[in-house]
């Protein structure tokens, strides 16, 4: 019988808002269940040294650059992360065997292999005496892969678990969107889309002081301009940046809407995600997890473009904030046996291949 490990998983994704913390039982392959989920939220002083220094961050030779400041904020964040481990077990009362780290991504550039997470394992062991796995990444990237999406073994594990009816397509609608397939034979693939929240989040806080567009109200009120909509379409497709298969929020810009209201630009910036979102979408049966689906008009923008059905993914019984930070508690327990955690189907490694680095600092 195989060993079921506990773990903690731990993402901040590219809005910058907070931790979503996940405990889960797994034995790393065939079965999982969730034990706790919570999220905690950055403070405002946190959130805007990373929204800051993730602006300063242009190129590769700026991580350089801003050596000193990127060292400052990973340790502030760190020391976050520490807070969050040890409210969270103390919270459920349940002791994990480690922590899957994924870091705040400040850089990534799938092309030059460099991909940039802050936060420092041996700190985080250190602190919460317990063996960390982080920087998942690096290893996939050396194998050729693109270093995202990572999730993707989850989510077959969750279609299984679930026991739902393939072929089926999970659309992961984050600061970048991406799609993970099963198909009729249990295979995957997957690839990141284009433009998730990253923005419209980016837009409405340039012309509020809100952090996204609640529900899409703003967007809903607004009007499309559809001459700055094509020509900003046009000019996405004739780029080589629409032929990659892992995106950074760096290879989208909202500079085309400036001059829009808040609403007429939310508008389009809505209606410019969900076509470059929508033309990559093929299969029928489609679940949708992440912070963006509960923009309900970008969801609605999305599903009159492909004309088929879309369901949030908790109405399968799975809580669609918590699906990533699940998914490296779980990649931690694969990292931890040496199991592969990408795939060329995936993020085009040559090999499967596992993952992230073992720490214990205490």
């Amino acid at each position: 019988m195989e060993k079921i490990y506990t773990s903690l998983g731990l993402m901040s994704g590219t809005s910058m808002d907070g931790v979503d913390a996940s405990i889960i039982n797994s034995n790393g392959n065939s079965d999982y269940s969730t034990v706790f989920d919570r999220y905690f939220k950055y403070n405002k002083d946190i959130f805007k040294n990373l929204v800051n220094l993730r602006d300063k961050i242009t190129n590769f030779e700026d991580l350089k650059n801003y050596f000193e400041d990127i060292k400052s904020v990973e340790r502030e964040i760190t020391l976050f992360h520490s807070y969050v481990v040890k409210e969270i077990i103390k919270t459920s009362k349940v002791d994990v065997d480690f922590i899957g780290f994924h870091g705040q991504t400040i850089f990534h550039d799938s092309e030059k292999k460099i991909t940039k997470q802050l936060g420092d394992g041996k700190l985080l062991s250190q602190l919460t005496k317990k063996i960390v796995l982080y920087n998942f990444r690096q290893n996939d990237l050396i194998n050729g892969g693109q270093g995202a999406p990572l999730a993707p073994i989850f989510h077959k594990l969750l279609v299984n678990k679930k026991k739902i009816k393939t072929p089926i397509t999970i659309l992961n609608l984050g600061g970048i969107a991406n799609i993970t397939s099963v198909d009729e034979n249990n295979k995957i693939s997957s690839l990141d889309i284009g433009p998730g929240n990253c923005l419209i989040d980016s837009w409405v806080r340039l012309k509020s002081k809100l952090y996204y567009d609640e529900n899409g109200d703003f967007a809903k009120a607004g009007k499309i301009n559809k001459i700055i909509l094509d020509q900003s379409l046009d000019n996405f497709y004739n780029n080589q940046i629409s032929q990659k298969k892992s995106f950074d929020i760096k290879d989208f810009d909202l500079s085309f809407a400036r001059g829009l209201s808040l609403e007429d630009g939310a508008a389009t910036l809505t209606e410019f995600t969900a076509e470059i979102c929508s033309n990559k979408i093929k299969n029928q049966n489609i679940y949708v997890c992440g912070g963006g689906r509960k923009n309900k008009f970008l969801i609605e923008r999305i599903k009159k473009k492909i004309n088929s059905k879309i369901e949030l993914i908790d109405k399968i019984g799975v809580n669609g904030d918590f699906i990533e930070s699940q998914s490296f508690a779980f990649l931690a327990i694969r990292s931890y046996l040496k199991l592969p955690i990408s795939f060329p189907e995936t993020t085009g490694c040559t090999k499967p291949s596992t993952g992230g680095i073992l720490i214990k600092n205490f």
